[in-house]
């Protein structure tokens, strides 16, 4: 039985701990037993230390020369990242990343169920997608009768409707958001926001993509 996920985790840690399990999970479907922080680093590019210390903050420490059971750390983080439990999810926009999204199988296995798809676009409204029919925003209103209600509200939107969106969601008891609509949402205090902007992931590449450049032009030169 995983052990019972506690407060105070750092946010950085948090983020890392995704990364930690998809690796054990590779790791189990292999047949591994017990994985060294060390090689848990190759596997999500942290450093062997930050593991250590991440892992430490759960609670788990490996045993010398033979490092984490496999299984007990993916359920204690697991437990960590409340996924002991399985949280709907409805997807507000439903072009061509909301339809992707709502196929992507990846978030039945971690723990998330997609329970509604919902647009203002009539030409949208009534399609079906990976066996859910879309809905009009209205039907928001019916999500919150669910007998689990909706955990996750996924804003897939342009980014003019995008706070709109936001307050429809936190007004029908949503309470955790994630956002591919550039800009920022204001919500309350108790409301969780995590926004992916593709423009921006790439703008940074790019700008690693620019240092590479001019330091080979550097080495030319010299």
């Amino acid at each position: 039985m995983a052990e019972s996920p506690r407060r105070g985790v750092p946010e950085a840690t948090v983020g890392r701990l995704p990364g930690y399990l998809r690796a054990l999970t590779e790791l189990s479907e292999t047949g591994r037993d017990s994985v060294s922080s060390d090689e848990l680093a190759e596997k999500t590019g942290v450093r062997g230390a930050q593991v250590r210390k991440d892992l430490s903050i759960l609670g788990s420490y490996g045993v010398r020369g033979v490092g984490y059971d496999v299984t007990r750390l993916s359920d204690q983080i697991a437990a960590e990242l409340g996924l002991s439990q399985v949280r709907p999810v409805v997807i507000v926009g439903i072009g061509n990343l909301g339809r992707a999204l709502a196929s992507y199988s990846g978030l039945a296995t971690r723990g998330f169920r997609v329970v509604g798809l919902v647009d203002n676009d009539p030409a949208v409204i009534g399609s079906v997608v990976d066996g859910l029919v879309v809905r009009p925003v209205s039907a928001l209103d019916t999500f919150t009768e669910l007998p689990d209600p909706v955990a996750v509200g996924v804003i897939a939107t342009p980014t003019a409707a995008a706070q709109e969106v936001a307050d429809l969601l936190v007004r029908h008891g949503v309470r955790s958001i994630l956002s591919f609509a550039p800009g920022v949402l204001r919500v309350p205090a108790d409301v969780h926001v995590r926004a992916v902007d593709l423009a921006t992931e790439l703008q940074i590449l790019a700008f690693h993509e620019h240092q590479r450049e001019l330091a080979d032009e550097g080495q030319d030169a010299g």
